[in-house]
């Protein structure tokens, strides 16, 4: 991996990599929004049948098979795929906002940076709209970081960033999360995480299992309407707080049941 700092052209020396799995539609987005951004462009499929490998590597993008091993292990593989130390991970269903474009361009101006992590929020975008809802907040995330001092969880269920204490800053930017392509696709989706999470999340305690089924639903939806300002989203934001919300409980219900899922299945679609 390259140490450089400098600028390749306009490019920074920064690799984007992308998890993907029958993106077709919503990948092109994700690559065009870095693509004039990073040095380079890595995406790893892990099965599709749409063409997304293709279209990928049509837009100039380095397009990578590995068979779906969880979350945090995708992301693992695809940091060692690139060359660069400097790595900016984006989903597939997600794209880089000009205003954060910028800002990562801003901090490449003067030589590397001495941070080892910076952190952005995740805005939902929903169906059939360009852009977040007033204050949305999310997801934050860690999502551009020094390979050589931090790197993704080695996590099942999760896709975060391990610290361990290094320095890091807040990013004013937002990544645009195109999370689902309808509210039925929202349906579809967090039932199959829910499934997914539940096949794979450790042992809890029936007492507190049952307590959660009772206070999941109603904590969740206060908190996706209220606290996380779908309330400011019209109908859709009803719609989306309460799907969610419904979900988490389902998840609680089949763990509490033990009705699991394949814990080796690919639930990539559900990012």
């Amino acid at each position: 991996m390259t140490s450089s700092a400098e600028p390749v052209g306009l490019r920074l020396p920064i690799s984007c990599f992308i998890i993907a799995k029958n993106e077709a539609d919503r990948l092109p987005r994700a690559i065009r929004s870095v693509r004039d951004l990073v040095d380079e462009i890595v995406v790893i499929d892990s099965g599709s049948t749409d063409g997304t490998p293709e279209i990928a590597a049509g837009l100039g993008a380095r397009a990578l098979f590995n068979t779906w091993p969880g979350f945090g292990q995708q992301k693992r593989f695809g940091e060692e795929q690139c060359r660069n130390r400097w790595l900016l991970n984006i989903d597939a269903d997600e794209e880089v906002s000009p205003r954060l474009a910028t800002e990562i361009r801003d901090l490449f101006a003067r030589g590397e940076p001495t941070e080892a992590a910076f952190g952005m929020w995740a805005s939902i975008v929903y169906p059939g709209e360009t852009r977040p809802r007033p204050f949305a907040r999310d997801h934050f995330v860690y999502r551009l970081y020094d390979f050589k001092r931090v790197r993704f969880a080695d996590s099942t269920l999760f896709d975060s960033v391990e610290l361990k204490g290094a320095p890091t800053r807040k990013l004013a930017g937002a990544l645009f999360h195109h999370t689902v392509r309808s509210m039925d696709d929202l349906i579809a989706k967090s039932n199959a995480r829910a499934a997914y999470n539940a096949a794979n999340a450790k042992k809890k305690s029936r007492a507190l299992l049952a307590l959660r089924t009772v206070t999941e639903l109603p904590y969740a939806f206060l908190r996706y309407y209220f606290a996380r300002a779908h309330v400011l989203g019209g109908m859709k934001g009803f719609e989306y707080a309460v799907i969610i919300s419904f979900f988490r409980f389902v998840r609680i219900m089949r763990m509490r049941q033990g009705r699991t899922a394949d814990p080796g299945a690919d639930p990539n679609a559900m990012s």
